[in-house]
């Protein structure tokens, strides 16, 4: 059997996950409906919403047309967010894919079924996490290859495969499908305006429309993963026993971290250190210097300053994230993250920092993704280093810490009340007590009509 049929027959055979699994996917799944919450606040979430009203425009409820811009729309308000969960040794966001894209598949197809969602979720977090550790996608990210972009079509084909109770061939089919619509990246996205997000919301799309044309009895080239495309097309050479090694016993969705604040997970360890040493004492205000060591693959990427209007450079400039933890430590659950001015006194705390790769810190890469971070104050140096930050595997969230989360993100969007309704909503998903199109309905309301 080839790569994607062993894929196939996994897909189709998915069952309800176990327990423990399932209680891991409901903190994954509230989780993620916090962070899709969160970004229609954020100004590319208000464009996100425009254009799915302009583009639905007409389209009757319920329709194919108004399912795949329900799903991109909602894919790719979950991704922006920045707050979603990740897994370090794949840099693939799984959760923000396939969370919003099951329920939205779910909903129009009006499938109660709490077993049949937990398990295409399940299988959509396997199939996309898998795929992007098998195109070593901590690496191939800094060669403008986007790893969630990349596996988006796959994670969606297996979701939508396993909700339409395709069989093992079907199944198979629809990834091949869906990996010949895989594009590796869209050019540069540090911009105001950037369609980064659209980009990858029409990704996870392309797996719905892999899926149905497989039922419509389309097929691809189910030996597209094992033979040269790859290695041809994209220079990409697949580590196959990645992909199939251990399938359907050991899940790769409990190694699936959750970001504890908005931000580039890259920047995180070395903020949590910083954040450490200032609980243990060292008062902000004394700090005279900071040297932040990080992995050498995330240098460039963090080592720089913002530029107002470009949500991306404050996302990712680990000076800003270092300022920020130091003096406004409630901002970091700011989804929007693009302020119109930056306070004197944050700039003048960035100005203090310096940003440095360290070799010695690659030891557990890419499993593990640690910084080291030395201060001075009037009372001499300081030193911390973190291997893990609060909601990685090692460092777990529990229900508690993941549903104050979600109320810090969901609270600048919804009332109180409608916070604790829609959390009920999302506690009862997996349990049957509610479904997809309820939750829906509670968390994006129709768009409006354009002016």
């Amino acid at each position: 059997m080839t790569a994607l049929e062993i894929l196939g027959a996994f897909v189709a055979r998915s069952g309800a996950p176990t327990p423990h699994l399932r209680d891991i996917l409901e903190l994954h799944v509230i989780d993620t409906v916090g962070a899709w919450i969160a970004s229609m606040a954020a100004p590319e979430g208000a464009r996100l919403l425009r254009w799915r009203a302009d583009a639905g425009e007409g389209a009757a409820p319920g329709s194919l047309h108004w399912l795949r811009l329900d799903l991109a729309t909602h894919c790719a308000l979950a991704r922006l967010s920045e707050a979603d969960d990740i897994h370090l040794a794949s840099t693939t966001t799984p959760g923000a894919i396939v969370v919003p894209g099951a329920v939205a598949i779910a909903a129009a197809l009006r499938n109660g079924d709490p077993e049949a969602l937990a398990a295409a979720m399940t299988a959509g977090y396997e199939v996309m996490v898998r795929f992007g550790q098998a195109i070593d996608g901590p690496s191939v990210l800094y060669r403008g290859i986007w790893p969630t972009y990349f596996t988006a079509p796959l994670a969606i084909a297996a979701v939508a495969a396993r909700l339409l109770d395709l069989d093992a061939a079907q199944c198979a089919h629809a990834l091949a499908l869906a990996l010949a619509r895989s594009a590796p990246g869209f050019g540069h996205h540090n911009l105001a305006t950037t369609s980064r997000w659209l980009a990858v919301g029409q990704a996870a799309e392309a797996g719905l429309v892999a899926a149905l044309a497989a039922r419509a009895g389309f097929t691809s080239d189910l030996g597209l993963l094992d033979g040269g495309y790859l290695p041809a097309v994209f220079n990409l050479k697949p580590d196959m026993a990645v992909v199939t090694e251990g399938l359907g016993e050991r899940f790769r969705l409990e190694e699936v971290a959750f970001k504890p604040w908005c931000g580039a997970r890259q920047t995180m360890a070395a903020t949590q250190a910083l954040i450490e040493i200032i609980g243990s004492g060292a008062a902000a205000d004394t700090i005279a210097r900071v040297t932040a060591f990080v992995l050498p693959p995330h240098h460039r990427m963090v080592d720089h300053g913002i530029v107002v209007g470009d949500r991306a450079s404050f996302l990712t400039s680990l000076p800003y994230r270092l300022a920020l933890a130091a003096l406004a430590p409630h901002a970091a659950f700011d989804v929007a993250q693009a302020p119109s001015h930056v306070p004197d006194r944050i700039r003048a705390f960035m100005d203090r920092i310096a940003v440095a790769p360290d070799q010695a810190l690659l030891a557990e890469f890419p499993a593990r993704w640690p910084a080291r971070v030395e201060i001075t104050t009037p009372s001499g140096r300081t030193e911390r280093t973190v291997m893990d930050v609060p909601g990685d595997p090692a460092r777990p969230f529990d229900k508690g810490a993941v549903r104050a989360k979600f109320q810090r993100l969901a609270a600048p969007v919804l009332t109180a009340e409608a916070c604790e309704r829609t959390l009920a909503c999302v506690f009862g998903l997996l349990r049957g007590e509610t479904n997809a199109a309820e939750l829906l309905q509670q968390i994006a309301p129709r768009p409006p009509s354009l002016p």
